[in-house]
Protein backbone atom coordinates (compact mmCIF):
# COMPACT_ATOMS: atom_id res chain seq x y z
CA UNK A 1 0.00 0.00 0.00
CA UNK A 2 1.04 3.01 -0.41
CA UNK A 3 -0.24 5.07 2.68
CA UNK A 4 -1.28 3.57 6.13
CA UNK A 5 -4.53 1.68 6.34
CA UNK A 6 -6.40 0.95 9.74
CA UNK A 7 -9.95 -0.87 10.58
CA UNK A 8 -12.94 1.05 12.32
CA UNK A 9 -16.21 0.51 13.19
CA UNK A 10 -19.30 2.07 10.67
CA UNK A 11 -22.38 3.32 11.54
CA UNK A 12 -23.75 -0.09 10.74
CA UNK A 13 -21.06 -2.36 13.48
CA UNK A 14 -19.63 -3.69 10.01
CA UNK A 15 -15.75 -3.10 9.77
CA UNK A 16 -15.03 -0.59 7.17
CA UNK A 17 -11.61 0.65 6.14
CA UNK A 18 -10.26 3.80 7.41
CA UNK A 19 -7.74 5.60 5.30
CA UNK A 20 -4.81 8.49 6.82
CA UNK A 21 -6.21 11.80 5.52
CA UNK A 22 -4.92 12.54 1.81
CA UNK A 23 -5.53 15.87 0.23
CA UNK A 24 -8.36 15.38 -2.17
CA UNK A 25 -8.99 11.89 -0.70
CA UNK A 26 -12.64 10.11 -1.60
CA UNK A 27 -14.07 8.86 1.53
CA UNK A 28 -13.85 5.10 2.23
CA UNK A 29 -17.97 3.95 2.10
CA UNK A 30 -19.32 1.08 4.14
CA UNK A 31 -19.52 -1.41 0.87
CA UNK A 32 -20.58 -4.07 3.17
CA UNK A 33 -24.67 -4.78 1.61
CA UNK A 34 -23.75 -3.19 -1.76
CA UNK A 35 -20.83 -5.70 -2.13
CA UNK A 36 -22.89 -8.89 -0.42
CA UNK A 37 -25.53 -8.02 -2.98
CA UNK A 38 -23.51 -8.11 -6.16
CA UNK A 39 -22.49 -11.82 -6.35
CA UNK A 40 -20.98 -13.76 -9.27
CA UNK A 41 -24.52 -15.35 -9.43
CA UNK A 42 -25.90 -12.56 -10.37
CA UNK A 43 -23.22 -11.14 -13.11
CA UNK A 44 -22.82 -14.99 -14.46
CA UNK A 45 -26.90 -14.76 -15.29
CA UNK A 46 -26.48 -11.36 -17.37
CA UNK A 47 -23.80 -13.07 -18.72
CA UNK A 48 -25.48 -16.21 -20.24
CA UNK A 49 -28.08 -13.57 -21.86
CA UNK A 50 -25.29 -12.23 -23.49
CA UNK A 51 -24.52 -15.49 -24.47
CA UNK A 52 -28.07 -16.20 -25.40
CA UNK A 53 -28.02 -12.99 -27.25
CA UNK A 54 -24.35 -13.79 -29.50
CA UNK A 55 -25.56 -17.60 -30.41
CA UNK A 56 -29.10 -16.11 -32.16
CA UNK A 57 -27.16 -13.52 -33.81
CA UNK A 58 -24.17 -14.78 -35.65
CA UNK A 59 -21.87 -15.69 -33.01
CA UNK A 60 -21.37 -12.09 -32.79
CA UNK A 61 -22.04 -8.68 -30.41
CA UNK A 62 -20.39 -6.31 -32.72
CA UNK A 63 -21.43 -2.86 -32.46
CA UNK A 64 -23.05 -2.41 -35.60
CA UNK A 65 -24.57 -5.60 -35.26
CA UNK A 66 -28.32 -6.90 -34.37
CA UNK A 67 -26.30 -8.83 -31.44
CA UNK A 68 -25.00 -5.50 -30.47
CA UNK A 69 -28.60 -3.85 -30.35
CA UNK A 70 -30.19 -6.85 -29.14
CA UNK A 71 -27.63 -6.56 -26.33
CA UNK A 72 -28.35 -3.04 -26.10
CA UNK A 73 -32.12 -3.62 -24.95
CA UNK A 74 -31.56 -6.06 -22.77
CA UNK A 75 -29.13 -3.71 -20.34
CA UNK A 76 -32.17 -0.96 -21.31
CA UNK A 77 -34.70 -3.48 -20.27
CA UNK A 78 -32.89 -4.63 -16.89
CA UNK A 79 -32.57 -0.74 -15.80
CA UNK A 80 -35.64 0.71 -16.33
CA UNK A 81 -37.17 -2.47 -14.72
CA UNK A 82 -34.89 -1.34 -11.50
CA UNK A 83 -35.93 2.38 -11.63
CA UNK A 84 -33.52 3.97 -13.62
CA UNK A 85 -34.11 6.64 -16.31
CA UNK A 86 -31.89 5.64 -19.57
CA UNK A 87 -30.05 7.63 -22.55
CA UNK A 88 -29.70 5.76 -26.03
CA UNK A 89 -26.93 8.17 -27.09
CA UNK A 90 -26.58 7.29 -31.29
CA UNK A 91 -23.54 7.77 -33.44
CA UNK A 92 -21.90 6.52 -36.23
CA UNK A 93 -18.64 4.86 -36.96
CA UNK A 94 -16.66 3.36 -39.44
CA UNK A 95 -16.69 -0.23 -39.61
CA UNK A 96 -13.25 -2.18 -41.06
CA UNK A 97 -13.66 -5.61 -41.84
CA UNK A 98 -10.91 -8.18 -43.40
CA UNK A 99 -12.50 -10.08 -46.40
CA UNK A 100 -9.96 -12.50 -46.45
CA UNK A 101 -6.88 -14.04 -45.03
CA UNK A 102 -3.66 -11.59 -45.65
CA UNK A 103 -0.53 -12.58 -47.18
CA UNK A 104 3.25 -11.54 -46.76
CA UNK A 105 6.17 -13.61 -48.56
CA UNK A 106 9.47 -12.48 -49.26
CA UNK A 107 9.88 -13.83 -53.09
CA UNK A 108 13.55 -13.72 -53.37
CA UNK A 109 15.88 -13.77 -52.53
CA UNK A 110 15.50 -17.04 -50.75
CA UNK A 111 11.68 -16.98 -50.73
CA UNK A 112 9.87 -17.39 -47.43
CA UNK A 113 5.59 -17.17 -46.69
CA UNK A 114 5.09 -15.72 -43.54
CA UNK A 115 2.57 -16.76 -41.01
CA UNK A 116 -0.29 -14.02 -39.86
CA UNK A 117 -0.53 -13.14 -36.22
CA UNK A 118 3.12 -14.53 -35.69
CA UNK A 119 5.37 -12.78 -38.28
CA UNK A 120 2.53 -9.80 -40.02
CA UNK A 121 -0.74 -8.33 -39.00
CA UNK A 122 -2.96 -6.26 -41.48
CA UNK A 123 -3.20 -2.83 -40.09
CA UNK A 124 -6.47 -1.94 -39.30
CA UNK A 125 -8.04 0.79 -41.94
CA UNK A 126 -5.46 -0.50 -44.40
CA UNK A 127 -6.94 -0.93 -47.83
CA UNK A 128 -6.90 -3.68 -50.03
CA UNK A 129 -4.45 -4.68 -53.02
CA UNK A 130 -2.09 -7.16 -54.66
CA UNK A 131 1.62 -6.16 -54.73
CA UNK A 132 4.52 -7.90 -56.05
CA UNK A 133 7.50 -5.95 -56.02
CA UNK A 134 11.06 -4.18 -54.40
CA UNK A 135 11.28 -3.25 -51.26
CA UNK A 136 12.89 -0.14 -50.39
CA UNK A 137 13.63 1.09 -47.54
CA UNK A 138 13.47 4.64 -45.84
CA UNK A 139 16.33 6.44 -45.44
CA UNK A 140 16.02 6.51 -41.99
CA UNK A 141 16.07 3.24 -40.52
CA UNK A 142 18.12 2.52 -37.61
CA UNK A 143 18.71 -1.20 -36.87
CA UNK A 144 20.22 -2.15 -34.50
CA UNK A 145 17.62 0.32 -32.35
CA UNK A 146 18.56 3.24 -30.37
CA UNK A 147 18.54 2.61 -26.51
CA UNK A 148 15.20 4.55 -26.09
CA UNK A 149 12.64 4.80 -28.83
CA UNK A 150 13.14 7.38 -31.25
CA UNK A 151 13.03 5.92 -34.81
CA UNK A 152 11.60 8.91 -37.10
CA UNK A 153 11.62 6.35 -40.28
CA UNK A 154 9.06 7.91 -42.76
CA UNK A 155 7.79 10.59 -40.72
CA UNK A 156 9.10 13.36 -43.14
CA UNK A 157 8.59 12.73 -47.27
CA UNK A 158 11.95 13.42 -47.33
CA UNK A 159 12.20 10.18 -45.90
CA UNK A 160 11.28 8.19 -48.77
CA UNK A 161 13.44 7.72 -51.84
CA UNK A 162 10.85 8.39 -55.01
CA UNK A 163 9.03 5.24 -55.69
CA UNK A 164 9.56 3.72 -59.38
CA UNK A 165 6.69 5.21 -62.34
CA UNK A 166 6.77 2.00 -64.03
CA UNK A 167 7.48 -1.07 -61.18
CA UNK A 168 5.73 -1.88 -58.49
CA UNK A 169 7.32 -0.98 -55.05
CA UNK A 170 6.59 -1.99 -51.46
CA UNK A 171 8.19 0.61 -48.68
CA UNK A 172 9.94 -0.32 -45.22
CA UNK A 173 9.31 1.56 -42.40
CA UNK A 174 10.40 1.46 -39.07
CA UNK A 175 8.10 1.86 -35.97
CA UNK A 176 8.52 4.87 -33.84
CA UNK A 177 7.87 8.41 -32.97
CA UNK A 178 4.83 9.54 -35.63
CA UNK A 179 1.36 7.70 -35.75
CA UNK A 180 1.54 4.97 -38.60
CA UNK A 181 -0.99 7.06 -40.64
CA UNK A 182 1.71 9.44 -41.19
CA UNK A 183 3.92 6.95 -42.45
CA UNK A 184 1.27 5.32 -44.67
CA UNK A 185 0.35 8.41 -46.51
CA UNK A 186 3.75 9.42 -46.89
CA UNK A 187 4.86 6.59 -48.36
CA UNK A 188 2.07 6.45 -50.74
CA UNK A 189 2.68 10.38 -51.57
CA UNK A 190 5.57 8.75 -52.61
CA UNK A 191 4.51 5.88 -54.59
CA UNK A 192 4.62 3.31 -52.96
CA UNK A 193 2.53 0.76 -53.69
CA UNK A 194 2.54 -1.00 -50.30
CA UNK A 195 3.85 -0.42 -47.15
CA UNK A 196 5.71 -2.65 -44.16
CA UNK A 197 6.16 -1.29 -40.74
CA UNK A 198 7.87 -3.15 -38.86
CA UNK A 199 8.57 -2.74 -34.89
CA UNK A 200 11.56 -0.66 -33.34
CA UNK A 201 13.12 -3.04 -31.84
CA UNK A 202 13.65 -1.97 -27.94
CA UNK A 203 12.48 -4.54 -24.94
CA UNK A 204 9.01 -4.03 -24.90
CA UNK A 205 8.72 -2.69 -28.73
CA UNK A 206 9.68 -6.44 -31.09
CA UNK A 207 6.71 -8.13 -31.18
CA UNK A 208 4.12 -8.44 -33.90
CA UNK A 209 2.66 -4.69 -34.90
CA UNK A 210 -1.20 -4.85 -33.95
CA UNK A 211 -1.50 -1.03 -35.27
CA UNK A 212 -4.35 1.27 -36.79
CA UNK A 213 -4.28 3.68 -39.17
CA UNK A 214 -7.37 5.01 -37.55
CA UNK A 215 -10.74 5.59 -39.90
CA UNK A 216 -9.41 9.01 -41.27
CA UNK A 217 -6.53 7.94 -43.29
CA UNK A 218 -6.04 9.02 -46.35
CA UNK A 219 -4.11 5.67 -47.39
CA UNK A 220 -5.53 3.50 -49.49
CA UNK A 221 -3.02 0.83 -49.96
CA UNK A 222 -2.06 -2.27 -48.62
CA UNK A 223 -0.37 -1.52 -45.05
CA UNK A 224 1.07 -4.49 -42.70
CA UNK A 225 2.92 -4.58 -39.40
CA UNK A 226 5.51 -7.27 -38.84
CA UNK A 227 7.68 -8.12 -35.91
CA UNK A 228 11.25 -6.47 -35.39
CA UNK A 229 13.34 -9.61 -36.01
CA UNK A 230 11.23 -10.14 -39.23
CA UNK A 231 11.89 -5.82 -40.41
CA UNK A 232 15.67 -6.35 -38.86
CA UNK A 233 15.74 -8.81 -41.47
CA UNK A 234 14.46 -7.92 -44.26
CA UNK A 235 16.47 -4.60 -44.13
CA UNK A 236 19.44 -6.34 -43.87
CA UNK A 237 18.71 -7.75 -46.57
CA UNK A 238 18.07 -5.00 -48.79
CA UNK A 239 21.76 -3.95 -47.99
CA UNK A 240 23.23 -6.91 -49.52
CA UNK A 241 20.74 -6.63 -52.71
CA UNK A 242 17.36 -6.47 -54.04
CA UNK A 243 14.48 -8.10 -52.16
CA UNK A 244 11.32 -8.82 -53.46
CA UNK A 245 8.35 -9.34 -51.48
CA UNK A 246 4.94 -10.25 -51.63
CA UNK A 247 1.54 -7.86 -49.97
CA UNK A 248 -1.79 -8.78 -50.15
CA UNK A 249 -5.17 -7.95 -48.35
CA UNK A 250 -8.21 -7.93 -48.86
CA UNK A 251 -10.03 -5.12 -46.59
CA UNK A 252 -13.63 -3.00 -46.19
CA UNK A 253 -14.56 0.16 -44.33
CA UNK A 254 -18.13 0.44 -44.24
CA UNK A 255 -18.64 4.06 -43.08
CA UNK A 256 -21.20 6.20 -40.91
CA UNK A 257 -22.40 2.28 -39.62
CA UNK A 258 -24.87 3.66 -36.33
CA UNK A 259 -24.51 2.19 -32.97
CA UNK A 260 -24.89 4.08 -29.55
CA UNK A 261 -24.21 4.24 -26.33
CA UNK A 262 -26.85 3.19 -23.22
CA UNK A 263 -26.48 5.77 -20.43
CA UNK A 264 -28.35 5.29 -16.54
CA UNK A 265 -28.39 7.75 -14.24
CA UNK A 266 -29.13 8.06 -10.66
CA UNK A 267 -32.41 9.96 -9.87
CA UNK A 268 -30.35 11.44 -6.77
CA UNK A 269 -26.85 13.26 -5.93
CA UNK A 270 -24.84 16.08 -6.94
CA UNK A 271 -25.09 16.89 -10.52
CA UNK A 272 -22.02 18.78 -10.61
CA UNK A 273 -19.97 15.65 -9.07
CA UNK A 274 -21.10 13.12 -11.21
CA UNK A 275 -19.26 9.60 -11.25
CA UNK A 276 -19.68 7.70 -14.91
CA UNK A 277 -19.15 4.23 -14.07
CA UNK A 278 -18.31 2.50 -17.45
CA UNK A 279 -17.67 -0.58 -19.58
CA UNK A 280 -18.09 -1.25 -23.33
CA UNK A 281 -20.52 -3.78 -24.32
CA UNK A 282 -19.08 -4.44 -28.00
CA UNK A 283 -17.87 -7.87 -29.13
CA UNK A 284 -14.98 -7.89 -31.62
CA UNK A 285 -16.90 -9.24 -34.90
CA UNK A 286 -15.29 -12.66 -34.59
CA UNK A 287 -16.53 -13.65 -31.44
CA UNK A 288 -19.06 -13.40 -28.90
CA UNK A 289 -17.05 -11.02 -26.13
CA UNK A 290 -18.07 -13.03 -22.79
CA UNK A 291 -14.71 -11.61 -21.11
CA UNK A 292 -13.81 -8.82 -23.36
CA UNK A 293 -16.05 -6.76 -22.07
CA UNK A 294 -19.26 -8.62 -21.27
CA UNK A 295 -17.68 -9.16 -17.81
CA UNK A 296 -17.04 -5.80 -17.50
CA UNK A 297 -20.76 -4.95 -18.81
CA UNK A 298 -22.51 -7.61 -16.96
CA UNK A 299 -20.91 -6.84 -13.49
CA UNK A 300 -22.09 -2.61 -13.82
CA UNK A 301 -24.99 -3.81 -14.66
CA UNK A 302 -25.54 -5.69 -11.81
CA UNK A 303 -24.13 -2.93 -9.52
CA UNK A 304 -26.47 -0.87 -10.82
CA UNK A 305 -29.17 -3.00 -10.10
CA UNK A 306 -28.60 -3.84 -6.82
CA UNK A 307 -27.45 -0.32 -5.61
CA UNK A 308 -31.46 0.59 -6.60
CA UNK A 309 -32.62 -2.60 -4.58
CA UNK A 310 -30.56 -1.59 -1.87
CA UNK A 311 -32.43 1.95 -2.18
CA UNK A 312 -29.03 3.93 -2.10
CA UNK A 313 -29.49 7.80 -2.10
CA UNK A 314 -25.71 8.65 -3.79
CA UNK A 315 -24.61 12.25 -2.28
CA UNK A 316 -22.97 12.07 -6.19
CA UNK A 317 -25.27 11.63 -8.98
CA UNK A 318 -23.75 8.20 -10.49
CA UNK A 319 -23.94 7.05 -14.74
CA UNK A 320 -23.41 3.98 -15.59
CA UNK A 321 -22.72 3.75 -19.00
CA UNK A 322 -22.49 1.29 -21.89
CA UNK A 323 -20.41 2.25 -24.29
CA UNK A 324 -20.47 1.42 -28.01
CA UNK A 325 -17.69 0.94 -31.23
CA UNK A 326 -15.00 0.20 -28.29
CA UNK A 327 -13.34 -2.09 -30.91
CA UNK A 328 -13.28 0.18 -33.39
CA UNK A 329 -11.57 2.83 -31.36
CA UNK A 330 -13.03 3.73 -28.05
CA UNK A 331 -15.52 5.56 -30.55
CA UNK A 332 -18.40 5.37 -28.02
CA UNK A 333 -16.35 7.03 -25.07
CA UNK A 334 -14.99 9.78 -26.78
CA UNK A 335 -17.88 10.35 -28.21
CA UNK A 336 -19.85 10.82 -24.78
CA UNK A 337 -16.96 13.11 -23.71
CA UNK A 338 -17.05 15.23 -26.82
CA UNK A 339 -20.79 15.65 -26.69
CA UNK A 340 -20.16 17.55 -22.78
CA UNK A 341 -20.14 21.28 -22.50
CA UNK A 342 -17.10 22.65 -20.88
CA UNK A 343 -19.34 22.82 -17.66
CA UNK A 344 -20.40 19.28 -17.82
CA UNK A 345 -16.71 18.10 -17.89
CA UNK A 346 -16.20 19.93 -14.95
CA UNK A 347 -19.07 18.43 -13.08
CA UNK A 348 -17.86 15.26 -13.84
CA UNK A 349 -15.99 14.07 -11.00
CA UNK A 350 -14.64 10.55 -11.81
CA UNK A 351 -14.29 7.88 -14.54
CA UNK A 352 -14.65 4.25 -13.49
CA UNK A 353 -13.54 2.09 -16.12
CA UNK A 354 -14.15 -1.57 -16.01
CA UNK A 355 -12.57 -3.57 -19.58
CA UNK A 356 -12.35 -7.11 -19.25
CA UNK A 357 -12.86 -8.15 -14.81
CA UNK A 358 -13.29 -11.94 -15.51
CA UNK A 359 -10.29 -13.43 -17.12
CA UNK A 360 -9.45 -16.74 -16.91
CA UNK A 361 -5.76 -16.64 -15.96
CA UNK A 362 -6.22 -13.53 -13.97
CA UNK A 363 -4.40 -10.86 -12.41
CA UNK A 364 -5.77 -8.25 -10.16
CA UNK A 365 -4.55 -5.20 -12.41
CA UNK A 366 -4.99 -1.83 -10.84
CA UNK A 367 -4.98 1.37 -12.88
CA UNK A 368 -1.34 3.34 -12.33
CA UNK A 369 -2.89 6.44 -11.84
CA UNK A 370 -0.39 8.35 -10.03
CA UNK A 371 2.32 6.88 -13.01
CA UNK A 372 4.48 5.56 -9.97
CA UNK A 373 5.14 2.32 -11.22
CA UNK A 374 4.48 2.44 -15.12
CA UNK A 375 4.91 5.20 -17.89
CA UNK A 376 1.04 5.94 -17.27
CA UNK A 377 -0.79 8.98 -18.65
CA UNK A 378 -3.16 9.31 -15.91
CA UNK A 379 -4.78 12.94 -15.28
CA UNK A 380 -3.89 14.23 -12.09
CA UNK A 381 -6.52 12.93 -9.40
CA UNK A 382 -6.19 9.29 -10.85
CA UNK A 383 -4.24 8.53 -7.88
CA UNK A 384 -6.61 8.93 -5.54
CA UNK A 385 -8.36 6.15 -7.29
CA UNK A 386 -6.10 3.79 -7.73
CA UNK A 387 -5.59 4.33 -3.80
CA UNK A 388 -9.25 3.49 -3.25
CA UNK A 389 -8.98 0.23 -5.30
CA UNK A 390 -5.50 -0.67 -3.19
CA UNK A 391 -6.45 0.30 -0.34
CA UNK A 392 -10.03 -2.07 -0.99
CA UNK A 393 -7.67 -4.76 -2.11
CA UNK A 394 -5.47 -4.63 0.73
CA UNK A 395 -8.02 -4.72 3.48
CA UNK A 396 -8.96 -7.87 2.02
CA UNK A 397 -5.31 -9.24 1.97
CA UNK A 398 -5.32 -9.00 -1.87
CA UNK A 399 -2.27 -8.31 -3.58
CA UNK A 400 -2.54 -6.36 -6.98
CA UNK A 401 -0.22 -4.78 -9.65
CA UNK A 402 -0.02 -1.91 -11.85
CA UNK A 403 -1.10 -1.29 -14.94
CA UNK A 404 -0.82 1.38 -16.89
CA UNK A 405 -3.48 4.06 -18.82
CA UNK A 406 -2.07 3.66 -22.44
CA UNK A 407 -5.04 4.35 -24.31
CA UNK A 408 -6.38 0.80 -24.60
CA UNK A 409 -9.68 1.44 -23.21
CA UNK A 410 -12.52 3.65 -23.14
CA UNK A 411 -10.77 5.72 -19.66
CA UNK A 412 -8.62 7.53 -22.14
CA UNK A 413 -11.27 10.61 -23.65
CA UNK A 414 -11.41 10.97 -20.19
CA UNK A 415 -8.15 11.65 -18.73
CA UNK A 416 -7.65 13.37 -22.05
CA UNK A 417 -10.23 15.65 -21.11
CA UNK A 418 -8.48 16.03 -17.12
CA UNK A 419 -10.94 13.73 -15.70
CA UNK A 420 -9.67 11.76 -12.95
CA UNK A 421 -10.20 8.22 -13.88
CA UNK A 422 -9.23 4.65 -13.01
CA UNK A 423 -10.25 1.06 -12.95
CA UNK A 424 -9.83 -2.88 -12.75
CA UNK A 425 -8.52 -5.10 -15.83
CA UNK A 426 -7.85 -8.95 -15.44
CA UNK A 427 -5.91 -9.17 -18.46
CA UNK A 428 -5.98 -10.21 -22.25
CA UNK A 429 -3.02 -10.91 -24.56
CA UNK A 430 -0.37 -10.48 -22.06
CA UNK A 431 1.32 -13.32 -20.71
CA UNK A 432 1.61 -14.30 -16.89
CA UNK A 433 4.71 -14.44 -15.36
CA UNK A 434 5.99 -17.04 -12.65
CA UNK A 435 5.96 -14.62 -10.20
CA UNK A 436 2.40 -13.38 -11.26
CA UNK A 437 1.51 -17.32 -11.18
CA UNK A 438 2.85 -17.75 -7.70
CA UNK A 439 0.65 -15.07 -6.86
CA UNK A 440 -2.53 -15.43 -8.27
CA UNK A 441 -2.90 -18.61 -8.90
CA UNK A 442 -2.92 -19.86 -12.52
CA UNK A 443 -0.44 -20.85 -15.44
CA UNK A 444 2.37 -19.26 -15.77
CA UNK A 445 4.06 -18.87 -19.83
CA UNK A 446 -0.01 -18.74 -20.69
CA UNK A 447 -2.04 -15.90 -21.64
CA UNK A 448 -4.33 -13.96 -19.58
CA UNK A 449 -6.92 -14.47 -21.48
CA UNK A 450 -5.80 -17.26 -24.20
CA UNK A 451 -9.14 -16.13 -26.09
CA UNK A 452 -8.78 -12.45 -25.80
CA UNK A 453 -10.68 -11.60 -29.48
CA UNK A 454 -11.16 -14.80 -30.50
CA UNK A 455 -14.21 -16.74 -31.31
CA UNK A 456 -13.74 -18.79 -28.13
CA UNK A 457 -14.56 -15.63 -25.98
CA UNK A 458 -17.88 -17.65 -25.20
CA UNK A 459 -19.27 -18.32 -21.03
CA UNK A 460 -16.62 -21.21 -20.90
CA UNK A 461 -14.14 -18.18 -20.82
CA UNK A 462 -14.43 -17.03 -17.31
CA UNK A 463 -12.90 -17.30 -14.22
CA UNK A 464 -15.91 -16.77 -11.51
CA UNK A 465 -13.20 -16.19 -8.81
CA UNK A 466 -12.04 -13.22 -10.54
CA UNK A 467 -15.88 -11.64 -11.17
CA UNK A 468 -16.26 -11.81 -7.46
CA UNK A 469 -13.32 -10.14 -6.23
CA UNK A 470 -13.31 -7.39 -8.92
CA UNK A 471 -16.69 -6.86 -8.29
CA UNK A 472 -16.41 -6.39 -4.99
CA UNK A 473 -13.46 -3.87 -5.20
CA UNK A 474 -15.94 -2.23 -8.09
CA UNK A 475 -18.98 -2.29 -6.10
CA UNK A 476 -17.03 -0.92 -3.18
CA UNK A 477 -15.49 2.27 -5.76
CA UNK A 478 -18.64 3.13 -6.91
CA UNK A 479 -19.99 3.47 -3.54
CA UNK A 480 -17.42 5.18 -2.33
CA UNK A 481 -17.33 7.78 -4.96
CA UNK A 482 -21.13 7.87 -5.07
CA UNK A 483 -20.75 8.71 -1.17
CA UNK A 484 -18.18 10.83 -0.70
CA UNK A 485 -17.76 14.46 0.63
CA UNK A 486 -14.41 15.34 -1.26
CA UNK A 487 -13.37 16.52 -3.98
CA UNK A 488 -11.34 14.63 -6.63
CA UNK A 489 -9.19 17.60 -8.53
CA UNK A 490 -8.35 17.24 -12.08
CA UNK A 491 -6.73 19.05 -14.73
CA UNK A 492 -7.28 20.70 -17.37
CA UNK A 493 -11.07 20.31 -17.16
CA UNK A 494 -13.80 21.20 -19.42
CA UNK A 495 -11.01 21.51 -23.00
CA UNK A 496 -11.98 17.84 -24.03
CA UNK A 497 -10.22 17.94 -26.83
CA UNK A 498 -10.05 14.53 -27.98
CA UNK A 499 -6.53 14.63 -28.94
CA UNK A 500 -4.92 11.43 -26.82
CA UNK A 501 -1.22 11.18 -26.69
CA UNK A 502 -1.18 7.19 -25.74
CA UNK A 503 0.20 4.98 -28.15
CA UNK A 504 -2.69 3.02 -28.20
CA UNK A 505 -5.98 3.60 -29.73
CA UNK A 506 -8.05 0.41 -28.59
CA UNK A 507 -6.23 -2.93 -28.80
CA UNK A 508 -4.37 -1.21 -31.68
CA UNK A 509 -1.26 0.73 -31.90
CA UNK A 510 -1.38 4.13 -33.16
CA UNK A 511 2.11 4.78 -33.23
Amino acid sequence: MKRSAAWALGTTGALILAVAPLASAAKPADSTDLRNAVTSAGILEHLEAFQDIADANGGTRASGTPGYDASLQYVKAQLEAAGYQTTVQPFLFDVFEELAAPAFERVSPEPVTYTEADDFLTMEYSGSGDVTGTLVPTTDILVPPPAQPGSSSGCEPADFVPASATEPQVALVQRGTCDFTVKAENAQSAGYDAVVIFNEGQEGRTETLAGTLGADTQATIPVIGTSFAVGADLYARTQAGPVTVHVETSTLITHDVPTANLLATTGEGRSDRQVVVGAHLDSVAAGEGINDNGSGSAQNLEIALQLAALDVTPRNQVVFAWWGAEESGLIGSQFYVDSLTPRQVKNTAVNLNFDMVGSPNYVRFVYDGDASDTASLGSTGSGVVEDVFVDYFGSQGLETEPTAFDGRSDYDAFITAGIPAGGLFTGAEGVKTAEEAAIYGGTAGLAYDPCYHQECDDITNLSEQALDEMSDAAAHATLTFAMTTSAIEGTGKGEATGQSTADFRGSHLLR
